[in-house]
This record gives structure tokens, C-alpha cells and sequence, in this order.
């Protein structure tokens, strides 16, 4: 299995799949926690190294995005409150990598082998559902981030969508990724309440809620995005593992939810959005 097209990634155990297979299920159906890779089988560690590359991507994706915005602050308690944020953001990144590593797994030769600054040219159409490059972030990492509402609303939604991600990952098969993420999900959330208090100060003052608005309707449907196709087979074997608990949609809609609510309570319009798998084609076929 390789997580990315230059990146293999193999369990390390040496105990025979089928050995390693019953002593997994066994765990899992006694509620029990899974703890190294002895007790995974092949397919199992494929699936729980996927998701954590996928995370530790774009956690120093997102690190990086954030890093101009220190400069660009507008006052020097924000400029600290962003570089704070980057230090969260980057000890996340550095934490899944090394949880990887306990998997066997080289995390700085993969790390090496990307631009965690690249972004996209957004001349064109949005990403959407397609990934811009080889590296495993998710896709909202590879858009830039060029205002300060875009800063804030960024964190309003992105860091909030991560947030209802992460919460199932909090109920995760797998131990030491269980276990780190309540200090992750911890940071998040004051990184979620960072992009509430100014999306909140802009929206209700008349010089910038039409910026605030603007700045939601390019990532909303953005974020709106990420959570992926509903009832996916991929997603089926996650919950089996138990390294998920809820299917995409069930996520999305828990976050559609709660953006909703704020927005009516602080005067913003949320943006309609309908997912690429919806959309019919002039030839009848289904996009995305």
C-alpha cells in the first residue's frame, strides 16, 4: 500500500497477518484499545497510517499558510496571537509525525520530499474534491490565504470542520492517536474561538460585515468539502476499525449546524452549497 505516490508504507511487525489480525479484533470487540503494530493486521495499519498522514499533512500545511499572517497582523497582540497559533499548529504536525514514526515510518524523508508552502493558482476553478499535489493534505491546505478575514474565517470554518472531525478520532480503535489528540482538539478549539471573536467583531460592525460575508462564501463551501462523499465504502472500513465513528455526512452535517447558528445570531448569510456528486451534467453524468 503507499499512502502517497512516492511514500511506501508497511507494518513493521513480524508476527504472521493472520496472528496479528485475531488478536485486533479481539481488542476491538472487547472495546479494548489497540497499541502498537503487533496487534494490527496489514490492513488495519494501512488504513490508520492514511488518516494520520493525512493529518500530520495538513497540519504543517495549515502551519505554514499561517505563518505570513504574523507579519500582517494588525497589531502586535494579534501578531503574537497568530505566532502562537503556528507553534500549535506545528507541534501538531511534529506529534502526528511522530506517531508515525512509532508506526516505522520515516516522517522526515517524506516530509522532505514535498512544498508544504505551495498553493494554488486560483485563476482557475476551485479544487473542490481534487487534490492540487502529491503530498496528503487535505485539499482547503493548498488555497492561500490573502486577507486578514480570510485569516479569521479560515479558522472560523476550517479549524472548526477539523474540530468535528476530530471528535471522532477522540473515540478512536487505536491508543496513542486516542490519546494524543485531546491535547490537539484542546488548541483547536481556542484556535475555533480566535476565528469566532473576529468574525464576530466584523460581522456585527457595519464598515466590515460585507468583507466578513465575502470571506465566508469562499470557505464555507470549501470546508463544506472536506468531509467527503457520504456512505463511501472507504469510509465503512474506517468505522469498522472503529478509527471512525460517524459516516462524512453525519460530520458535515453537525458542522452545517452549528456555522448556521452563528451566522444568524451575528447577521451573515450562509452560503448555498451543493456537493459535485449532486450536480448533473449536460450528458446526464454525475460529476465529482
Amino acid at each position: 500500500m503507499t499512502a502517497d505516490s512516492d511514500f511506501s508504507i508497511k507494518n513493521p511487525s513480524k508476527l504472521p497477518n493472520s496472528d496479528r489480525e485475531k488478536r485486533m479484533w479481539e481488542k476491538i470487540r472487547a472495546g479494548q484499545a489497540i497499541e502498537a503494530p503487533d496487534e494490527m493486521s496489514d490492513d488495519y495499519f494501512d488504513n490508520l497510517a492514511n488518516l494520520m498522514l493525512q493529518q500530520a499533512d495538513s497540519e504543517l500545511a495549515g502551519a505554514f499558510g499561517y505563518v505570513p499572517w504574523i507579519m500582517r497582523a494588525p497589531s502586535t497582540e494579534e501578531k503574537l496571537a497568530v505566532a502562537n497559533i503556528v507553534k500549535d499548529e506545528v507541534r501538531h504536525a511534529r506529534a502526528m509525525y511522530r506517531l508515525l514514526e512509532e508506526l516505522g515510518i520515516d516522517s522526515d524523508s517524506h516530509v522532505a520530499k514535498h512544498d508544504y508552502n505551495f498553493r494554488v493558482d486560483l485563476r482557475g476553478d476551485d479544487l473542490k474534491n481534487k487534490r492540487a499535489a502529491d503530498d496528503r493534505r487535505v485539499n482547503i491546505f493548498y488555497y492561500p490565504i490573502d486577507t486578514w478575514a480570510d485569516f479569521v474565517m479560515f479558522q472560523f470554518c476550517m479549524d472548526r470542520g477539523a474540530g468535528h472531525q476530530l471528535e471522532d478520532v477522540r473515540k478512536s480503535s487505536y491508543g496513542p492517536w486516542k490519546r494524543e489528540i485531546e491535547r490537539i482538539f484542546k488548541e483547536e478549539m481556542m484556535h475555533v474561538n480566535h476565528g469566532d471573536y473576529w468574525v464576530k467583531k466584523m460581522a456585527l460592525d457595519r464598515s466590515t460585515k460585507e468583507e466578513a460575508q465575502t470571506a465566508l462564501n469562499k470557505w464555507y463551501p470549501r470546508t463544506m468539502n472536506i468531509f467527503g462523499r457520504p456512505k463511501t465504502r472507504k469510509n465503512q472500513v474506517y468505522k469498522g476499525y472503529g478509527l471512525k465513528q460517524r459516516d462524512n455526512e453525519e460530520v458535515r452535517a453537525s458542522f452545517r449546524d452549528e456555522v448556521r447558528l452563528k451566522c444568524s445570531e451575528w447577521g451573515l448569510r450562509l452560503p448555498d452549497w451543493k456537493p459535485e456528486w449532486e450536480k448533473i451534467e449536460e450528458d446526464g453524468v454525475i460529476s465529482g
